[in-house]
């Protein structure tokens, strides 16, 4: 446990989907930092130009190789058909490490969704992030590769509340997947790790809040949440300790705690301290979020009655 040697990024190719911006592009940062081979993929190619100008901005060796792919990464095709290019670039290798930050979330009222909004959430939350796990874990075993692969959900993988029906089901689904990962994969010397942030002040953030219900913005009130670079340092430090589910922040970290399963413990000392402070805490925050979505109840009524829901 003590002598254990901590994982480092140096030399290793790392593979980084939604690698453009917020938390993709400030973890691109820190390994490209630490000495890492990177490619990222995102839909956006002028996005992509200006992460790989950033990355440029923090190369610590010559012989560095930073790649920027344009994929949709919402089938199984174009997940495998990105991973294939970014291992072209590499001698037809798969990457070493692999960070699925690839995503998006549309918070709403359910009573307010088409049936489409319940599928989108979990191809832009889950499916995005599955099908590049599917191919990466493959063509690590084919090629006898030791990797790690790492999967982003959130906190709302551990809970959730209104506002987030299309949302949090698909993170609790990678959580699942990252679970039935880690124990499958460690018949091949692959790692799986998942990492569950709060709130992330990133682009991402600001798009969902368009259509994010009050009340949703009122519970959240509380959370103080990360920047896009405390979330990265977090996940990074996390995926070097070889947690296999990994926090960043108190709030989290409690949730983890009480709703912990057969996970491994991150740190068992602390992690016992936690388990009490969650015993007590975490009904508390329960009691206190049911308290202010039945106190909405009356304007809630009316937003429907004007929306003619009733009709």
């Amino acid at each position: 446990m003590f002598s254990a040697k901590k994982w480092t990024p140096k030399g290793l190719h790392v593979y980084i989907t939604g690698g453009s911006q917020g938390l993709g592009l400030e973890l691109a940062k820190l390994v490209a930092q630490k000495g890492a081979h990177v490619s990222i993929v995102a839909r956006t190619q002028s996005k992509l130009d200006s992460a790989l100008k950033e990355l440029e901005a923090v190369r610590q060796r010559p012989d560095q190789v930073f790649k920027a792919f344009s994929f949709s990464l919402n089938t199984a095709e174009e997940s495998a058909a990105a991973l294939q290019a970014a291992s072209d670039a590499h001698g037809g290798h798969v990457p070493d490490t692999v960070f699925t930050c690839a995503g998006a979330a549309r918070p709403m009222y359910l009573l307010d969704m088409q049936a489409e909004d319940l599928t989108r959430g979990m191809s832009d939350g889950y499916w995005i992030q599955a099908w590049t796990a599917f191919a990466a874990a493959k063509q690590m075993v084919r090629e006898n590769k030791k990797g790690k692969i790492i999967l982003v959900s959130s906190t709302l993988g551990y809970m959730s509340f209104i506002g987030y029906t299309s949302y949090s089901p698909a993170k609790h689904a990678l959580r699942g997947l990252a679970d039935s990962l880690r124990s499958e994969l460690m018949l091949y010397g692959i790692d799986t790790h998942i990492f569950f942030p709060p709130t992330m002040y990133t682009p991402g953030f600001e798009e969902e809040n368009k259509t994010k219900p009050a009340i949703t913005r009122t519970i959240e009130s509380t959370d103080e949440g990360l920047t896009p670079q405390q979330a990265a340092a977090g996940l990074l430090g996390g995926v070097e300790k070889g947690h296999a589910h990994i926090t960043a922040d108190l709030i989290t970290s409690l949730f983890r705690a009480s709703t912990r399963g057969s996970a491994p413990r991150s740190n068992a000392a602390l992690d016992i301290v936690l388990d009490f402070i969650a015993l007590i805490g975490v009904p508390l925050w329960r009691r206190s979020v049911d308290k202010q979505v039945l106190a909405h109840r009356e304007e809630h009524q009316e937003y429907l009655r004007k929306k003619g829901f009733f009709n």
